[in-house]
């Protein structure tokens, strides 16, 4: 029995360590007070202690270790370690980790998130999103830009490059702007909400293409040589990447550089001979400098010993002999210029190499680091501005429009869909503010970027239709006053661009994510690939043992927050969100546990496993989703008015982390360990739900009435004030039907009682009112001019025969 007291005593302090993550040498200190506390109660117990001598031994004596156990180990996984290509791991290798590695990890630092500063303009920036932004926006006519120029208006292009809209990451030094990324990231918003086709148009310069890349890597000859121009808009850049048999697999770009002699300006010098294809480039028909992604060969070893040096990037004026640009792609109809471009044996000098010759080669890394960096801003701003539209505008067309006497947002089936609508507006706006504030925090958020592109992309696709189904006929109809309809054609092309969601969600999020962000695999990876056997056994021998420790620590912690729903986990705020964090920090720990028996079973197989390794990135992505909503909330003074919209997103997300790890164990092919790690995840079942509907019936209050919530969700929306904007038709009535409330209520009450009649003549029924003393006659002119707005509000456009005839 005293040897019993003794094991349990040890295995207590051994589990109480581990939850904490307590580091060897610690628990094996305690242990030892523990166990001679418990011989000097009881006689010594010869199982335990020679259990912990045996572990302290090979604890402390590094060569035994290392003998015995690392090496073994080490050359077991040298050989289950999955080939990589250079682009594979030069993939792994750009860009940071951040927020996502704590979560990853299983135990997020919420005091340093809670730390991270609230994200806001500077004056200067908000000065440039409140005049020049809404003076452009004035400019647009998206009916006229897609419907009739195919073009934005060139009074609008000649303002975009004036007034800076095309250099606004370029710092001030050259000509630029010099903003933020949460600058870039509302700009873009705004103008979205706008005009889709003048968004990419601005935002294109902006992300992945000449000016970021010459910011990063240039010479400092090739940043004064672009970077004024491309400010001022004298020089309007593209950059080609994708080709017909290249796209997702960059390593399959058959586009050629080859380093030769030849001439230029008249002079022999060392260059390249270029071949290349590509296609689907935004800006191309009317670029004047091209960044060229390309294979570059050396077969006549003019710069060294190798051949292939890897993909490599350089900067061409599309005005170069041979350069071949200006036909139009025409995507979903939308007005942005896109097309190919194509070159056939086009000698440049290795001057135009971005980063000189020194960067030959090593193109891949910096287009992936650049890439993540756009991924972060662009396209969720673009998301953002349809669920900021869809919010404002359909939640205002639910009131206005009456069906059965009724206000349609009255109908259980439209409050389900508006819910929504709420839910995700509010959870895009809140990660599209954080992921960018990850680029002013100079992270280079490569897993991030990747998480907001795929879900931010998909919520606004969910948004988009239902606001489309909630409009009805209202939303197909094309013409002036139709504010839905282009962005529900152009939602398409967002999913496609930067990296298909369906490659972002099943190769990127967790294949890149689990191996960055897990604190030994990379580091593991390296160590194993060192070409010192010596230094790598070294290396290996430490991360592995502490990767063991890590994963005995993830199971100590998952099964304990499992069996008590979280509440050993403490809250770093007090109230009604303190449960969240809990939720949040168990399905962390659960993702770390998972992930790490997932690889240790799977190895290699895993990255071709792609729908496991899919669920296994849901459960991250939903974790980040999460904490962007409590992040906003709080940032915002965790107004009460926001809880719905936190309860809903919140109960959605930890849902969701608890579908996709169900599914992943269902589908597991090793069913004991797939029954194992369900038990310890869920002993007690699902417990986790979606939102009900009285939730949801809450949450769409807010967008029945002008309120700080609505107008703080949908900020940034263009409006307008002319009688033609279609978004100021809705708002206006909208407006105007909120304000003679109290003269509908008593007229309607009137009616009801039989002493005003109920005709279908409003101009008679409000005559009558007035007389019998329902209303005054002010407040009767005001509730008809609100109910001739109204009937604008839903009216749609139609056009005479042979307006739509080509020519």
């Amino acid at each position: 029995m005293n040897i019993l007291f003794q094991v349990l005593i040890a295995l207590a302090v051994i589990w109480i360590l581990a939850f904490r993550r307590a580091r060897m040498a610690t628990i094996l200190s305690l242990l030892t007070l523990a166990l001679l506390a418990t011989s000097w109660i009881w006689a010594p117990a010869l199982l335990p202690w020679s259990i912990l001598t045996l572990v302290a031994l090979f604890y402390f004596i590094d060569s035994l270790r290392r003998q015995l156990l690392s090496r073994p180990i080490y050359r077991f996984f040298q050989k289950v370690l999955p080939p990589m290509s250079r682009t594979e791991m030069e993939a792994l290798e750009a860009g940071d980790v951040w927020w996502e590695a704590e979560l990853f990890q299983g135990d997020p630092d919420w005091k340093l998130f809670l730390g991270y500063p609230k994200p806001q303009l500077n004056e200067e920036e908000q000065s440039f999103l409140d005049n020049e932004t809404e003076q452009l926006c004035a400019m647009l006519n998206d009916w006229d830009i897609v419907q009739h120029r195919k073009d934005l208006s060139p009074e609008a292009w000649q303002y975009l490059k004036e007034a800076g809209f095309l250099g606004m990451i370029i710092p001030k030094e050259y000509g630029g702007k010099g903003f933020s990324a949460l600058a870039h990231s509302c700009v873009v918003t705004k103008l979205a909400t706008r005009s889709a086709s003048a968004a990419v148009t601005c935002m294109v310069p902006n992300s992945l293409g000449p000016a970021e890349l010459l910011m990063k890597y240039g010479t400092e000859e090739q940043r004064q040589r672009y970077l004024p121009g491309l400010a001022s808009g004298a020089e309007i850049p593209c950059f080609g990447l994708t080709s017909p048999e290249a796209g997702s697999d960059a390593s399959a770009i058959i586009d050629l550089g080859i380093v030769c002699r030849g001439e230029y300006n008249g002079e022999q010098c060392l260059g390249l001979r270029l071949t290349w294809n590509k296609r689907y480039i935004t800006l191309a028909p009317v670029a004047t400098v091209l960044g060229l992604a390309f294979k570059m060969l050396d077969p006549d070893h003019l710069l060294g010993e190798q051949e292939d040096l890897g993909i490599t990037v350089a900067l061409i004026p599309t005005n170069h002999p041979g350069v071949i640009h200006g036909n139009r792609h025409y995507p979903m109809g939308m007005a942005f210029m896109n097309g190919p471009t194509q070159g056939n044996d086009v000698f440049i000098p290795l001057e135009w190499i971005i980063g000189g010759v020194d960067y030959a080669g090593k193109g891949w890394q910096m287009l992936v680091e650049c890439l993540s960096e756009g991924r972060a801003i662009s396209l969720p701003a673009l998301s953002t501005a349809i669920a900021k539209v869809s919010y404002r505008l359909t939640g205002a067309y639910s009131r206005i429009r009456r069906q059965f006497n009724l206000a349609i947002g009255n109908f259980e089936g439209i409050e389900e869909a508006l819910a929504r609508i709420a839910g995700y507006a509010y959870q895009l706006e809140a990660s599209r503010v954080m992921t960018a504030s990850a680029v002013d925090q100079h992270i280079k958020p490569s897993v991030v970027s990747a998480i907001a592109k795929y879900h931010m992309t998909e919520n606004s696709r969910k948004v988009i239709q239902d606001a489309m189904d909630v409009h009805g006929g209202r939303g197909l109809i094309l013409g002036q006053n139709n504010y839905l309809a282009y962005a529900y054609m152009s939602t398409p092309i967002a999913i496609t661009v930067e990296g298909a969601n369906i490659l972002t969600r099943n190769l990127i999020i967790f294949g890149q994510g689990a191996v960055r962000c897990h604190p030994f695999i990379f580091r593991e990876m390296q160590a194993a690939k060192d070409p010192d056997e010596r230094t790598g056994l070294r290396d290996f021998d430490s991360l592995f043992f502490r990767h063991v420790g890590y994963t005995i620590s993830n199971f100590v912690r998952t099964l304990s927050l499992s069996l008590t729903g979280g509440l050993l986990s403490p809250a770093p705020v007090g109230g009604p969100t303190a449960k969240y964090y809990r939720r949040l920090t168990r399905m962390s720990s659960s993702l770390a546990l998972v992930s790490d028996i997932a690889m240790m079973l799977l190895g290699g197989d895993l990255k071709r496993k792609e729908r496991l390794s899919a669920r296994l990135g849901d459960v991250l992505s939903n974790l980040y989703l999460g904490c962007a909503v409590l992040k906003y909330y709080r940032d915002n003074g965790s107004q009460s008015e926001d809880l719905p919209y936190v309860d809903w997103n919140l109960q959605t997300t930890i849902y969701n982390c608890q579908v996709a790890l169900k599914e992943f164990f269902e589908n597991l092919p090793n069913r004991p360990v797939a029954w194992l790690l369900r038990l310890v995840v869920f002993p007690f079942g699902s417990p986790f739900r979606l939102p009900d509907d009285r939730l949801e019936h809450a949450m769409v209050q807010a967008m029945f009435t002008d309120n700080e919530l609505r107008n703080r969700v949908t900020s940034l929306t263009y409006i307008g004030d002319k009688e033609d904007d279609p978004a100021f038709i809705v708002e206006n009535a909208f407006q105007q039907l909120l304000a003679t409330r109290d003269t509908r209520k008593a007229i309607r009450q009137a009616v009801k009682d039989g002493s005003v009649p109920d005709t279908h003549d409003l101009n008679e029924q409000i005559t009558i009112a007035v007389k019998l003393g329902v209303c005054e006659q002010p407040a009767a002119d005001d509730f008809l001019k609100a109910e001739k707005a109204r009937d604008l509000a839903i009216q749609v456009n139609d056009y005479p025969p042979g307006f739509f005839d080509c020519g």
